[in-house]
């Protein structure tokens, strides 16, 4: 085969002449026609394509707005239907709760609509907290949605047909509910089409559902200060998960042998659809193993003795605690009981990092910025932690625009140290322990126990949050002996 002459075969498409001849006859003068059609199709769309060739990367508008409540399926619809055991799941799962569970409803109504109303700067949280709490109620436009009381469809919060019609996403970077959707459209699934047969709807194949992103346009949150508040995902595509291949899907939708429908196939690998994570304790614990040990086995009275833990974190592709990092609190604990009983709480043992203050449990107040949402001009915020003194926490906080810590995600204009525990990381903490003279001699036991709750206890009381948010959920623990000789 001759070899063409790239340059001049194009040169050759415009003029409408080849090598040995002109293009003269109706039937080239389409061919030359449809070629040029293709190469244009061609060009444009690799022009349109972003930095890395994402073809899940869709202009679309803002759709607050835009769609009504019928424009989707119901819940209970799909569920009732076809997919009884999928919905089940999914009613069990936060999925299903994020717009009627009581903190979220708590922290949007009393806190984010007000704190929106008064200051322009944040303004955007008022419907934009809907973009992934009750997406269905910020596409109807109906914001401030009912309260979740009035039994409105914004109480179906994360719905089926909410990510079964999501198609992709509007930028490179999945954030902010920045997914495109097709109501009305075929649903997205993992298989493809040929392999489902549906008798209500249409089905396309999806990769971009079997993707992290997918999950990470509401897993990752920037406030409208332009700081990342929530990023789980970017967290994972940092890790060594990202690397290896692990998703999202893998830990929080594991697979099964089961139908996904009732009347159709059984698969061997049926994603399940529990979405298990903080609101899970089973989840939770386990997340971080935990050793200690001391540096001499045999203590004097008035002689210190120094304690490691060793803190790994074997169970998250993310940071620990991650998500909603603004409420969470993690602590680690250690005390020292002696042969008679008597319990000694051992501080930790500062390390001088920038910041460290914010990750040892102190008697002070923060949270002022609740003052603003709640009408209470000086409010002297609340006691910072609510966890024994001396504690080490793992965390980041939070800084508001007047440089105080905050609970309020979208009132944050900067963060702090980042001493949360990553992906396969290991943390040290030391703890010296001087033993009284009057230690009872024997054995003494001393225990590493790590604790975790969903929200910072005095937050949780002044805010009247119902006690099962607070659950002091614990990790794990261990425990090592020395003997206390005179």
């Amino acid at each position: 085969m001759k070899q063409i002459n790239t340059p001049e075969f194009f040169k050759s498409l415009f003029t409408g002449t080849f090598e040995g001849g002109s293009m003269r006859s109706s039937i080239e003068r389409i061919s030359r026609a449809l070629i040029l059609t293709t190469l244009l199709v061609v060009l444009v769309s690799a022009i349109m394509l972003p930095p890395g060739g994402n073809a899940n990367v869709i202009e679309e508008d803002d759709y607050l707005g835009k769609f009504s409540y019928d424009d989707f399926e119901t819940a209970k619809a799909c569920g009732s239907a076809c997919h009884s055991l999928i919905y089940e799941q999914w009613k069990q799962a936060m999925m299903s709760q994020a717009y009627v569970h009581h903190w979220d409803e708590i922290e949007y109504f009393k806190l984010a609509v007000p704190h929106a109303e008064k200051d322009e700067n944040v303004a955007e949280v008022k419907a934009g907290c809907n973009g992934c709490h009750a997406p269905l109620s910020y596409m109807a436009g109906d914001v401030p949605p009912p309260k979740p009381e009035e039994g409105s469809r914004a109480n179906e919060a994360v719905t089926c047909d909410v990510c079964h019609t999501i198609v992709g996403i509007k930028e490179e970077t999945p954030y902010n509910f920045n997914w495109v959707i097709r109501p009305g459209g075929p649903k997205q699934g993992p298989r493809p089409a040929e392999m489902v047969d549906s008798p209500h709807h249409e089905v396309a194949k999806s990769d971009f559902l079997n993707k992290a992103e997918f999950c990470g346009s509401c897993h990752n949150e920037m406030s409208p200060y332009g700081v990342w508040v929530k990023s789980t995902h970017l967290e994972w595509s940092e890790g060594p998960y990202a690397e290896e291949g692990v998703r999202c899907h893998d830990c929080h939708m594991t697979k099964a042998k089961s139908r996904t429908a009732s009347m159709g196939n059984e698969y061997d690998d049926a994603w399940m659809h529990l979405f298990h994570g903080a609101h899970d304790p089973g989840k939770v614990r386990g997340t971080i193993e935990v050793r200690i040990q001391p540096d001499i086995r045999e203590v004097i009275p008035g002689e210190p003795v120094k304690f490691t833990v060793a803190l790994f974190n074997q169970k998250t592709g993310h940071k620990f605690p991650t998500g909603s990092v603004e409420d969470r609190i993690v602590w680690l604990h250690v005390e020292a009981i002696d042969a008679d009983g008597n319990v000694y709480h051992l501080p930790v043992d500062a390390k001088g990092f920038e910041g460290e203050e914010y990750t040892i449990a102190a008697d002070v107040l923060a949270y002022q910025d609740m003052g603003i949402a709640l009408d209470l001009p000086g409010f002297a915020g609340v006691q910072r932690d609510g966890v024994p003194f001396g504690d080490r926490i793992f965390r980041m906080p939070y800084f508001d625009p007047q440089g105080r810590m905050t609970i309020q995600q979208w009132n944050t204009k900067s963060l702090g140290v980042d001493y949360r525990i990553g992906p396969r990381e290991t943390k040290l903490e030391t703890y010296t322990f001087t033993p009284p003279y009057e230690v009872a001699l024997g054995t003494m036991k001393v225990h590493a126990t790590i604790n975790y709750q969903k929200l910072v206890q005095p937050v949780a009381e002044f805010l009247e949050v119902p006690e099962e948010e607070t659950e002091i959920i614990e990790v794990n623990t261990h425990f090592t002996e020395v003997t206390v000789i005179d």
